[in-house]
C-alpha cells in the first residue's frame, strides 16, 4: 500500500488508495480519491525522504526552517490584516511574552515533531496548496490503532498542522494514531475551500487507515477552536449529502465520534463577540464569504433544519469546552449540545471548570501528569478496548514540560 508524500517519488507510478468498506457493507455513492505522488511506508513510523529512504539531519534542518518560515509568513499575514494599531501591538506583546514563558516546553515538542521517528511529516492528501498532513505514530505497531483527524486551530487565519503536535504525542504514547491535517487559512482561501480540503483529508484518511496501521472501524474525527467549526461543518455537510443519495469520497459511517474542542458552532452569534476580540467583522465576514453565508456555515443553525434522518446518520458528538474560555464562550458549546439533543442526536458535553481556551489544549499538557480532557477522549475512544483502559490505568505519568510558575504567569498574560 502506498501513500502519496511531500516529494516526488523517484521512478513510480500513481497508485490508488484501496477503498474503505464501512461497517455494515459497501454503501451506495461511496467513490474513491487517487493520491498524487506514491509513497511506500511499509517500513513505519519515521520521517522519510520522497524517495522512502529516511531523511537526513541536514533535511530534517532545512524542513525545519521552511516550516518556520511558513508560520512566520501566517503571523505576518495575520497582522497585515489586523492593521497595527495600539491594541494589536499589546496582543502582540503579550503573544510574545507568553511564548517565551512557554518556550521549554514549545522546545521539547519542536525536537519531538522534527526528529522524533514517531512522526511521519506532510503526507499529500490533496492537489492544493496546503494539502498535507502529519501522522503521529504509537511504538507499538504490532495490531490494528484507534485513528483520530485532527483539525487544527487558528482564527481560519494561522491555522497549522504542527499546532497539534502536542496532542498527537500524549495520543500516540497511548495507542492512538493521530492524523493532524493542515488546509488552506485566510486570505488563500474561504471558508468553502476549508472544508473542501477538511473533506478531502478526511476522505484520504479513510480510504488509507489500513495501509498505516490504523484499524477502519474506529476512526475519530477532532477539532480545535476554529477546527472544531470546520471540522463540524464538514461532518453535517457530508451527512446532508448521504441524506439526499450525493456521490461522496467518504461516509459519515465511517467516522465513530466527533470531538469538538472550545469550538464555535454559531457564527451568526459570534460574529460581534469576535470583533471585540480583535477579529475584526469585514476580515470575518470575509473569510466567511458575507453576511449571507453565516447561516450555512453555522453548525447550530444548520442541525435545526436538519431531517430526523439525517441526524440519525450522525455519529456520537462529544463538546468539549472551558467555562473560562474568552476566545469563545463556552455557552457556544451548550446551545449547539441543546439543539442536538433535541433533534435527537448522541451528544455528550463535558465542561471544564475555571478552564480558558489555552488551558485544556497546552497550558494543562505542558503541566505533566493528570490531563482531564486528554482522559474524556480516551475513555470514548477505548470504551470497548478493556486491555486498552487498563493500559491506560497504569500508564506512566507524563512529564512535565514547564515550570508551574511559567504556566501560571503564561496563563495571565496570554491573549488568546
Amino acid at each position: 500500500m502506498q501513500l502519496a508524500s511531500e516529494h516526488p517519488a523517484g521512478g513510480g507510478g500513481s497508485a490508488e488508495g484501496e477503498a474503505f468498506v464501512p461497517r455494515g457493507g459497501p454503501q451506495q455513492g461511496l467513490r474513491r480519491r487517487t493520491g498524487p505522488v506514491p509513497l511506500d511506508f511499509s517500513s513505519p513510523r519515521s520521517g522519510r525522504a520522497g524517495d522512502g529512504r529516511r531523511s537526513t539531519f541536514r533535511e530534517d534542518v532545512g524542513h525545519a526552517a521552511a516550516e518556520t518560515y511558513l508560520v512566520t509568513g501566517l503571523a505576518f499575514t495575520l497582522l497585515g490584516y489586523l492593521g497595527v494599531g495600539y491594541r494589536w501591538i499589546s496582543q502582540l506583546i503579550a503573544l510574545l511574552v507568553y511564548a517565551v514563558l512557554l518556550m521549554p516546553g514549545f522546545i521539547k515538542v519542536g525536537y519531538y515533531y522534527f526528529f522524533s521517528s514517531q512522526v511521519i511529516r506532510s503526507v499529500v492528501y490533496g492537489e492544493q496548496p496546503r494539502n498535507r498532513l502529519d501522522l503521529y505514530m504509537p511504538r507499538d505497531n504490532s495490531k490494528s490503532s484507534p485513528v483520530v483527524a485532527f483539525v487544527t486551530g487558528g482564527a481560519w487565519i494561522i491555522g497549522y498542522k504542527a499546532w497539534g503536535a502536542l496532542l498527537g504525542r500524549r495520543l500516540a504514547e497511548r495507542g492512538i494514531i493521530v492524523a493532524c491535517i493542515d488546509y488552506r487559512n485566510f486570505p488563500q482561501g474561504t471558508i468553502s475551500d476549508m472544508l473542501s480540503d477538511a473533506s478531502e483529508a478526511i476522505s484520504f484518511i479513510c480510504n488509507n487507515v489500513v495501509s498505516f496501521g490504523g484499524d477502519p472501524n474506529k476512526i475519530y474525527l477532532m477539532g480545535q477552536s476554529a477546527g472544531a467549526h470546520i471540522a463540524a461543518c464538514a461532518l453535517l455537510e457530508q451527512a446532508v449529502k448521504e441524506s439526499k443519495g450525493e456521490n461522496t469520497y467518504w461516509n459519515v459511517a465511517q467516522i465513530k465520534a466527533y470531538f469538538g474542542l472550545s469550538g464555535g458552532y454559531n457564527i451568526q452569534n459570534l460574529v460581534d463577540h469576535f470583533h471585540e476580540r480583535g477579529l475584526y467583522r469585514s476580515i470575518f465576514l470575509s473569510i466567511m464569504e458575507g453576511e449571507e453565508s453565516l447561516p450555512r456555515f453555522s453548525p447550530e443553525i444548520v442541525a435545526k433544519k436538519l431531517s430526523a434522518e439525517t441526524i440519525s446518520l450522525l455519529p456520537q458528538i462529544v463538546l468539549l469546552h472551558g467555562t473560562a474560555d474568552y476566545s469563545i464562550p463556552s455557552s457556544a458549546s451548550e446551545a449547539f449540545a441543546d439543539v442536538l439533543k433535541q433533534a435527537g442526536g448522541k451528544v455528550e458535553l463535558q465542561l471544564y471548570e475555571g478552564k480558558t481556551h489555552t488551558d485544556v489544549f497546552l497550558q494543562d499538557p505542558l503541566r505533566g501528569g493528570r490531563d482531564k480532557m486528554l482522559e474524556d477522549v480516551l475513555s470514548v475512544i477505548h470504551v470497548d478496548d478493556a486491555s486498552a483502559r487498563e493500559r491506560d490505568a497504569s500508564a506512566p505519568t507524563p512529564e512535565r514540560l514547564v515550570y508551574e510558575w511559567q504556566i501560571k504567569l503564561a496563563r495571565q498574560i496570554s491573549p488568546f
